[in-house]
């Protein structure tokens, strides 16, 4: 699949089956999704997989702390049950890299997801980036031992898309209005 393919066909993918990809092509896929931009290489995110076991303590904490009704806490738990790998990303951000801002590490963990989502739909695997106030979550962090300064950026829910039709290729929008030229000469300088 070439890359404009994969950047206008994916979507994120709700219903997941077996099979998702083991820790071997995770990593593999990781290795090139870490290629994106990251002023110092400083790599300031890691990730933790949750299968079988770990998936379904996970699933459980996450349902016992949402604040929600309970029919939504089932809804979250079932969800997490059913998705074959439940990826965990977590910030570690350089706090005293005084050459990389903090911001500007953020966005180099958001470019590496962002390239890893495509490489996952490149090799037929579905993801969905799920973030909400869980990622505050004293619990949360304790079960999945984070480290003071760490901090939870969402989970992936990976696995095999099941969809009854192939995902329509979307059409790129108008963002002329969000485009300028710069030319100093109108500017006065």
């Amino acid at each position: 699949m070439d890359v404009m393919t994969a950047v206008l066909t994916r979507r994120s993918e709700h219903h997941l089956a077996e099979p998702a990809p083991s820790d071997q092509e995770f990593t593999y896929l990781l290795r090139a999704a870490a290629t994106a931009p990251d002023h110092g290489r400083l790599r300031p995110w890691r990730w933790i997989l949750a299968r079988d076991q770990g998936r379904h303590a996970l699933a459980r904490c996450l349902a016992d702390e949402h604040p929600g009704p309970p029919a939504h806490k089932e809804q979250i738990q079932a969800n997490a049950h059913s998705t074959p790998l439940l990826a965990t990303l977590v910030f570690t951000p350089t706090p005293h890299d005084t050459t990389v801002p903090e911001w500007e590490q953020l966005a180099a963990t958001s470019a590496m997801t962002s390239s890893l989502i495509l490489l996952l739909h490149a090799r037929g695997f579905g993801s969905v980036w799920r973030t909400d106030n869980l990622t505050e979550s004293d619990r949360i962090r304790r079960l999945l031992r984070l480290n003071p300064g760490e901090r939870l950026l969402g989970w992936l829910y990976i696995g095999t898309p099941q969809r009854l039709t192939p995902p329509r290729r979307r059409t790129p929008e108008d963002v002329t209005d969000r485009i300028s030229v710069f030319t100093p000469e109108l500017m006065g300088l």
